[in-house]
């Protein structure tokens, strides 16, 4: 029994890594190119860490690890996305994968969360 829980578990974790790496994908590449406005400012990258943790933790965990079938986030594919990118998905979420858009942040906030994002795989 305990098997098939851990079986069904990598499975989720998988699909639910495919699937991220799908959307990040089909960011449009203007998107992408953004850069953040906030690249080398630590107050905003501890203000994206705080909105992280209220945002965004209940469903993709405290440490970025994923839970269930939501995506981690600590994967390289994310940590190397380019900063428009991190940018476009957190505004515009992914209804078809159940990711609500966070637009309704202040855009400031929703580049802090992208800059927290990548500057956690840069502190490893």
């Amino acid at each position: 029994m305990k098997l098939a829980a851990i079986i069904q578990f990598t499975v989720a974790v998988l699909c639910g890594a495919a699937s991220l790496g799908s959307l990040i994908q089909k960011v449009p590449s203007k998107a992408a190119k953004r850069q953040n406005p906030f690249h080398a400012d630590v107050q905003a990258q501890r203000a994206g860490a705080k909105l992280y943790a209220r945002e965004c933790a209940s469903c993709h965990g405290d440490n970025r690890q994923g839970r269930a079938n939501v995506p981690p986030l600590a994967r390289p594919d994310v940590e190397n996305a380019a900063p428009g990118t991190l940018f476009w998905i957190v505004t515009n979420g992914s209804p078809g994968r159940a990711m609500p858009s966070f637009a309704h942040l202040p855009e400031a906030q929703r580049w802090q969360i992208s800059m927290f994002l990548q500057t956690q795989a840069q502190s490893k």
